[in-house]
């Protein structure tokens, strides 16, 4: 008895995310071009949210493939390095002449390296961390702290400056960050969960962006503050 094959119509459906978050990377970086700086951000939010579904509707699915996971890279390299890049540059970083193109491109050729280096290196390392910050964490980063300087009087023109320049480095760096895809769950936890959750979503709805600004902040740092952890305390404790 033949095994029935599935439909062909279905290996489109993981791509087809993949193509709309590499279309609203597109769309991001024309509103910064435009000066819609609110439109950039969130198109760079929303293509955020189609490339976390890529792959789960792939896996759902079983449609993972090998042309899938290079478009996904493609993609990537559009939404979560160019059009960041293009965004700071744009609104900030043309002001500093060769040095504000040479990060803008630094991110961008960082980003391309990253995405290149998890593609050779995908199950040599353990699942539950990244090996250098993610690219869509960096764009994230990147894209908020943009739009609060924009917006908001806190924060420097050099502190984004040197974040940026940051945040290139920290995607070729061997600095672990959790991965958050091997989080067990029991039910005497859920609970815990839920409760944490409405908190996190409460913050959302009353501070946006100074929320999501802290809260990637943390990530970031805690990749950082490990490191040197490990590096000055955890490696002596072995000698």
């Amino acid at each position: 008895m033949q095994q029935q094959k599935k439909p062909h119509l279905i290996y489109i459906l993981p791509n087809l995310f993949t193509a709309a978050s590499c279309f609203c990377g597109v769309v991001s970086i024309i509103s910064s071009y435009n000066y819609d700086y609110t439109s950039s951000l969130l198109y760079i939010f929303l293509a955020l949210i189609f490339d976390g579904l890529d792959g789960r509707v792939a896996r759902l699915t079983n449609t993972t493939s090998k042309f899938g996971i290079e478009f996904d890279s493609l993609a990537d390299l559009v939404a979560f390095g160019v059009a960041p890049a293009i965004f700071f540059y744009v609104s900030l970083g043309s002001t500093y002449g060769k040095l504000g193109s040479l990060i803008c491109g630094l991110f961008i050729v960082f980003g391309a390296i990253r995405l290149a280096r998890f593609n050779v290196s995908t199950g040599k390392y353990e699942p539950s961390v990244f090996i250098g910050l993610p690219i869509p964490t960096a764009a994230t980063v990147s894209a908020i702290y943009t739009y609060a300087y924009i917006n908001y009087d806190f924060l420097n023109p050099a502190v984004v400056l040197i974040l940026q320049l940051a945040l290139a480095i920290l995607m070729v760096s061997n600095i672990r960050y959790p991965s958050f895809k091997k989080i067990d769950l029991n039910r005497s936890s859920m609970l815990k969960v839920l409760i944490l959750l409405i908190f996190v979503f409460s913050l959302l709805y009353l501070y946006t962006v100074q929320s999501i600004l802290i809260a990637i902040s943390l990530y970031v740092l805690y990749g950082l503050l490990r490191a040197v952890w490990t590096l000055l305390f955890v490696k002596k404790f072995k000698q």
